[in-house]
């Protein structure tokens, strides 16, 4: 399958849900549900750059993530290490610019220094990949106003807010997907999300592959995006 060059679908978001369910379902820690995930991205990332898609942004961790338990935060943090560590040894085998968004502040400055070396080193790709580590739909917003307040924008419009956010160089989403079975978007780009197609899938992350981003396009573009209009 590849993307119809129709202007319709050119930005997906993807929340990663299920993978602690996934290792629960299997008897396995929760932890492990969390490497077969990272496994399941990798894939996914593969295929929207072989399918022509312009950017994708997950949401790898959120800025709620740190209530879980220690052990399971203390992993997926190493998980990151590790991507960041094949990321940079095997950065000519992914199609993606790798754009890392939310609060940074709270990795340390060698992790910092390796990121924006990722991101110096893929700029020029055509697929951009927004990686949401740390991040929140509201801090997000509420950083958009403090920027503007900084430059002394009295008058903010909504180009204004759109232009601060993280994704601003991608333009919003036209398709937001949900793995693991719940409905909602839990403070994943809610501004962005103002008139994307919402997906919601039963798949479990780990289980989440090309057939299941298929059907989610399939289903996007059986759909007719009105954007408030009859």
């Amino acid at each position: 399958m590849r993307i119809l060059s129709d202007g319709r679908l050119s930005h997906i978001a993807i929340i990663m849900d299920g993978n602690g369910r996934w290792a629960n379902k299997r008897g396995l820690p929760r932890e492990v549900g969390h490497k077969y995930g990272a496994g399941a991205f990798r894939k996914i990332v593969e295929y929207c750059g072989d399918i022509g898609l312009r950017a994708l942004t997950v949401y790898a961790f959120s800025t709620e993530n740190w209530k879980r338990p220690e052990k399971e935060v203390n992993s997926i943090l190493a998980l990151l290490r590790q991507y960041v560590d094949e990321c940079e040894k095997n950065l000519n085998k992914y199609p993606a610019y790798f754009h890392f968004i939310g609060d940074l502040s709270v990795f340390d400055e060698t992790l910092r220094a390796r990121i924006e070396r990722i991101e110096e080193k893929t700029k020029d790709r055509p697929l951009t990949l927004n990686i949401a580590f740390n991040y929140g739909g509201r801090s997000e917003i509420a950083r958009a106003f403090s920027r503007l307040a900084e430059r002394g924008v009295r008058e903010i419009t909504q180009e204004d807010i759109s232009a601060e956010l993280y994704t601003a160089p991608c333009g919003d989403p036209d398709l937001i997907i949900r793995t693991g079975g719940d409905m909602r978007i839990s403070n994943f780009l809610l501004w962005q999300a103002a008139y994307a197609e919402l997906y919601f899938t039963d798949v479990l992350w780990p289980d989440f592959d090309e057939k299941e981003l298929d059907k989610a396009i399939e289903d996007f573009y059986s759909r007719k995006r009105r954007f408030g209009g009859v």
